[in-house]
């Protein structure tokens, strides 16, 4: 019998004691993702509050599509959330495998960089939104009260300037993490690749275009994948440092969940919210997936 078939065999013989194995899985996935998924769906077409609960159809949707100051907060969050979305499965992946690349060349003191450039990945992020929060505070920010000490009016309120805000979150949050992921599909290269391409001449620069990246064009799919994601769920930086404001500027749809939810004791609404959340994330992710299968095919 071959090894094919004995694992067929065996997967037969024991497949009472595999689903008692997956079992705990099982349940688990279902208690804490898909029966609340389904909860979230199913409860955005009712008027769900702590003390009401009656069913309301479209009621909740065609406010925040239509008009009026919900449907402005909507629209501003939306903008918000895919500003920072494209800024994030963009600039924030090519400056990681940027560093990658940079890495996989084993200049001096490689090893030491590629753990520093980790550690903003192993601190919470509510940890980094209290760090960003005392150094860029338009009054009490480190960066601000050391400008003041050549020009006692400077007042800048950083954190309201979108470009900066993004890139403060794309070079330090999360893109250890891609860089990582890059670095470790490089290094899997055979070394063999390596030595041919500089045979044939090509200059390190080249080598890293037309060889190492082509190579690893999967990886740096998923991390688009891992980074879009990211910033659709982000919610403890913008809450620490701006909640938010001023007014809507920096508000995302994690953000207004939030305050809908909590703050304004209006669930379905919330609900509402966290559908077309769920929604814009699967476009989202199917959309780049379709990208990266076109380029693998070709």
């Amino acid at each position: 019998m071959s090894a094919e078939g004995r694992l067929i065999h065996i997967l037969k013989v024991r497949k009472p004691t595999l689903f008692v194995f997956l079992l705990p899985a099982l349940v688990i996935y279902l208690l804490i993702y898909a029966i609340p998924i389904v909860t979230v769906f199913v409860t955005s077409f009712f008027d769900y509050t702590i003390l009401e609960f009656s069913y309301v159809g479209l009621e909740n949707y065609a406010q925040f599509f239509g008009e009026g100051l919900r449907a402005r907060h909507f629209s501003q969050a939306v903008d918000n959330t895919l500003i920072w979305v494209l800024l994030q499965g963009t600039v924030h992946v090519f400056i990681g495998v940027a560093v990658a690349l940079m890495l996989n060349r084993r200049p001096k003191g490689w090893r030491v960089v590629r753990t520093a450039y980790m550690l903003p990945n192993i601190m919470s992020a509510a940890a980094l939104g209290l760090i960003y929060w005392n150094v860029f505070n338009v009054e009490r920010g480190v960066l601000n009260g050391i400008i003041r000490l050549f020009n006692e009016d400077f007042a800048m309120n950083w954190f309201i300037q979108h470009p900066f805000l993004t890139v403060t979150y794309t070079w330090l949050f999360f893109a250890g993490l891609i860089t990582i992921l890059a670095l470790g599909e490089m290094m899997s290269i055979s070394p063999e690749i390596y030595e041919a391409a500089r045979v044939d001449g090509a200059s390190k620069l080249q080598v890293d275009i037309y060889v190492v990246l082509p190579m690893i064009r999967v990886t740096i799919g998923t991390c688009v994948v891992l980074a879009v994601t990211s910033m659709l769920r982000q919610f403890e930086l913008i809450f620490l440092t701006t909640s938010g404001g001023p007014g809507v500027a920096t508000l995302n749809l994690p953000l207004l969940i939030y305050r809908t939810a909590l703050l304004e004791n209006n669930f379905g609404m919330a609900n509402a919210y966290g559908a077309f959340t769920i929604v814009l994330g699967v476009i989202l992710v199917l959309i780049i997936n379709r990208v990266i299968s076109r380029v693998e095919y070709e």
